[in-house]
């Protein structure tokens, strides 16, 4: 049966369709990749023709070949590393090459396993980096003969340029800027040479009893010592030795030591040493505590004896004080007593001379007086007087014998009386007023 003219070209058109499809996918498998971010390709074509690709999408390189860089190399010794980099050229693989702790020996003979991380960074600009890739075709090589070598090189430089008890003592940042530097700009160029030091103490040989405290010196007071020190040039730059990769346009993007384990015996002798260490700090803290301790007891006893002194000065001062005060008041009692006796002395003088005055004045009256009185009696011979005086008397005799006592009845004959009576009372008064009158001495005459 045939079949009719359409479907027979139709057959053959689907047919040449299906076959021009199969050739433009098995062209585009064999001439397009996808450039993943992060990676440099080396691209060559079927006609000789190479370039660089660096940007991220489908790139066309027509039945060509290309492998992939990685933008960034890692070089890492690390513990469960391998020397094998098989997937160095594994794209979204996370190292490039992942090494064991490396072995090194320090300055001072003491072997250590450093753990460190150093990142390349490979050139992108298509000259240098098709320079980079004819010289070694593929990141494994790269990484095999160049990195690798250069960073353990480097390494183990950077170890013999200080000693492991310099580098427990406090040059851990050193060491790790030296490693950076040296990996950047070159390792340096060294020489090992020794030096003979003076020994700050003066070592003695074995006690001679005769020699007594002049003991002979033992040993020559040196010490031999080794040091690495760097070669320079006539300008005083040090020498280094170039990183062969640097010529290649790559470049150092960070270095670092992550981690340092020495072995066990440095690990032993640091232990002792840090427990020595530790036994003179605590001994030296205890001394300074003693000291403080003394230092204290004397300034306590200087502060009680200041204390006392204090006290005793200020018990002074009270009693120099109170008897400065006792002394002011009796100094002032005194004073008062003299003004007060000085005021007593001139009222005394002054009521001396008011008493003279007043005695004068007195005997003046007096005098006066009796003058006057005088004048009085030598005019009248005193008769006034006399007369008061005699009035006086006659009073009183009066009055006594008025009030003298007699019988209520008295009998008598021929005019005599029994005594107390009237005749006898008068002649009685009359007797004693002649008696006065005698005593007066007086004349009741006026004298001319």
């Amino acid at each position: 049966m045939q079949l009719p003219p359409a479907i027979k070209l139709l057959s053959k058109s689907l047919i040449g369709a299906l076959v021009g499809l199969l050739a433009i996918i098995f062209v585009l498998s064999r001439s397009v990749f996808y450039a993943e971010p992060g990676y440099v390709y080396h691209v060559r074509t079927i006609l000789g023709a190479e370039h660089v690709v660096s940007d991220v999408g489908y790139q066309f390189f027509f039945f060509g070949r290309w492998n992939a860089w990685k933008r960034s190399l890692t070089v890492q010794a690390v513990t469960g590393g391998s020397d094998v980099m098989d997937y160095a050229e594994v794209e979204n693989s996370e190292d490039s090459a992942a090494l064991p702790p490396q072995n090194i020996m320090f300055l001072d003979q003491v072997d250590a396993n450093a753990q460190a991380t150093v990142r390349f960074l490979i050139p992108t600009d298509e000259l240098a980096f098709t320079r980079l890739a004819h010289e070694y075709r593929t990141p494994e090589n790269l990484l095999r003969t160049a990195l690798i070598p250069a960073f353990k090189e480097t390494l183990q430089a950077n170890a013999s340029l200080m000693s492991a008890e310099e580098y427990y003592s406090g040059g851990r940042t050193e060491f790790n800027n030296e490693f950076e530097n040296q990996m950047t700009n070159g390792i340096y160029v060294v020489r090992r040479e020794e030096e003979n030091l003076a020994q700050l103490r003066r070592q003695k040989g074995t006690a001679n009893v005769a020699l007594g405290t002049e003991q002979e010196d033992f040993g020559d007071e040196t010490r031999v010592t080794f040091v690495v020190n760097k070669v320079r040039d006539s300008e005083g730059q040090p020498l280094r030795k170039r990183q062969k990769f640097v010529d290649y346009g790559i470049t150092v993007v960070d270095a670092r030591i992550t981690q340092m384990n020495p072995n066990q015996r440095f690990v032993e002798r640091m232990q002792l040493k840090q427990k020595a260490s530790a036994d003179r700090a605590i001994a030296r803290e205890q001394r300074i505590q003693e000291e403080e301790q003394r230092l204290l007891a004397i300034s306590r006893g200087e502060r009680e004896v200041a204390e006392r002194q204090a006290k005793a000065k200020v018990e002074q001062i009270q009693a120099t004080t109170e008897a400065d005060t006792q002394k002011q008041l009796a100094i002032t009692e005194a004073e008062k007593l003299q003004a007060q006796a000085n005021i007593q002395r001139e009222t005394a003088k002054i009521n001396l001379e008011k008493a003279e005055i007043e005695a004068q004045t007195l005997r003046t009256l007096a005098e006066a007086e009796a003058y006057q009185k005088k004048v009085i009696l030598q005019a009248d011979n005193a008769l006034a007087q006399k007369l008061d005086a005699e009035i006086q008397i006659q009073r009183i005799w009066a009055e006594s014998f008025a009030k003298r006592k007699v019988p209520q009845y008295v009998f008598g004959a021929n005019g005599n009386t029994p005594t107390g009576s009237d005749s006898e009372a008068r002649m009685f008064m009359q007797m004693l007023t002649m008696d006065a009158a005698k005593r007066l001495s007086y004349e009741r005459d006026l004298k001319k």
